[in-house]
């Protein structure tokens, strides 16, 4: 079942907004080589604000997922694109659908 995830808060430097989108777009390549990650979504919720949502079946996927390559993606930009490092917030979940 799918216990785990986190919401990540990012807000684009002004002028920004294409780059990042693209970066999300790119970094949905990353995610799709991840066992672990089970459901991966970026999104955006304002003019330069984004948020991504990930789901893991496990504690392990989801760490695995924080240290892996889409973080250094965004430690390696990070300056250059964002106003600040994007914020990660942990969540449990308590209920899910998923496709089968």
């Amino acid at each position: 079942m799918v216990a785990y995830g986190f919401f990540a808060e990012i807000e684009a430097k002004e002028g920004k907004e294409d780059e990042v989108e693209a970066f999300l777009k790119e970094a949905k390549t990353l995610v799709d080589a991840e066992p672990g990650t089970i459901a991966w979504f970026a999104f955006p919720i304002g003019p330069r604000k984004y948020r991504i949502f990930d789901a893991f079946d496990s504690e392990q996927g989801r760490e695995e997922h924080l240290e892996g390559k889409v973080k250094a993606a965004i430690v390696a930009r990070a300056e250059e694109l964002f106003t600040d490092f994007p914020t990660v917030t942990p969540v449990n979940l308590l209920a899910a659908k998923l496709p089968n």
